[in-house]
């Protein structure tokens, strides 16, 4: 009889900075935390990762903002947020009732404004690590710019690095002609981690009113259709790179996690799963326990690029 009753040890390391288990939330999709409490377990993650932060409140990009698609969904919210002053008042004073860890998602136009909050969030103890995201496909200036172009990429992360006090993880865009140069500029500039992909830039028409669905005109697409394109670029990332890799891109199920590590990430993170099914993290982490005792995985790490062997 198989069993069950292995010890499975599910802690992951990323940059100095442990983790309970490889399951994390991706920005934009679980708020920063307070929003799926109700229904999810928060110290139950192995992080959970806010929604962007700028230094200044942003509006976002008018309405309509989100659609659905076969296989996912397309989103120009264009990261509003109400700044990093509320977001320090309001949700990190929330997530110091919980023991797991905090990614804040940083965004901004320039240089300047990434620095900014970068530099803000210094001191702030609930703070375990930084995202920088340089990849979101619906603003106007700025975030995109920095992850498509490797020179900009290495010149924002070198800078990023040479302030912050936490480990800096830089989130890579999928929309770019090689996910190998972008990871490696991250990685000679400094960056501790990489995160990837973000959305891929799409386009939805309404054919009977021959107009854009979104007032942005395209927008980020996220959800299973996209996974199998995530799992290729977070493989040819760990064969580039040695800089640990978070992975995400339509992660439904375990076996999309599992998946993903697999291909050489450390953890991973859910994002669109959690609008369609808000138990969606707990389902993923479950699964992956289950994996590792039918396996005989004594600690989830050893899965991680387990095909690049």
């Amino acid at each position: 009889m198989e069993n069950t009753n292995t010890k499975v040890d599910l802690s992951v390391n990323i940059a100095g900075v442990t983790f309970q288990n490889p399951v994390m939330t991706a920005s934009g999709t679980f708020g920063s935390g307070m929003e799926y409490s109700d229904f999810v377990d928060l110290n139950r993650l192995g992080a959970v990762v806010t929604k962007g932060v700028s230094n200044v409140p942003w509006e976002g990009n008018p309405t309509p903002r989100v659609t659905e698609v076969t296989g996912g969904m397309l989103n120009a919210i264009g990261l509003q947020n109400p700044g990093v002053e509320v977001f320090v008042e309001r949700d990190l004073k929330f997530l110091e009732n919980y023991k797991t860890r905090v990614i804040v998602n940083v965004c901004g136009h320039t240089e300047d404004e990434y620095l900014a909050v970068v530099e803000r969030l210094q001191d702030e103890k609930r703070v375990d690590m930084l995202e920088i995201n340089v990849s979101c496909p619906n603003v106007k200036q700025g975030a995109m710019a920095f992850g498509v172009d490797p020179k900009a990429l290495y010149d924002i992360t070198r800078k990023i690095r040479a302030v912050a006090k936490q480990p800096v993880i830089m989130k890579l865009t999928p929309n770019v002609t090689s996910i190998r140069e972008t990871a490696k500029a991250a990685e000679d500039g400094g960056a501790d981690a990489v995160s990837l992909i973000n959305t891929i830039t799409g386009m939805k028409i309404d054919v009977e009113r021959q107009k854009f669905v979104l007032a942005n005109k395209t927008g980020g697409m996220s959800g299973p259709a996209i996974h199998p394109v995530a799992v290729r670029m977070v493989y040819e990332a760990a064969q580039t790179v040695q800089i640990p890799i978070i992975g995400m891109g339509g992660i439904s199920t375990w076996q999309d996690a599992v998946e993903m590590m697999l291909a050489g990430a450390s953890a991973i993170a859910v994002g669109a799963e959690n609008f369609h099914n808000p138990n969606a993290t707990m389902e993923v982490l479950s699964g992956i326990e289950d994996y590792a005792r039918r396996h005989h995985v004594a600690h989830i790490s050893d899965i991680v690029g387990a095909v690049h062997q």
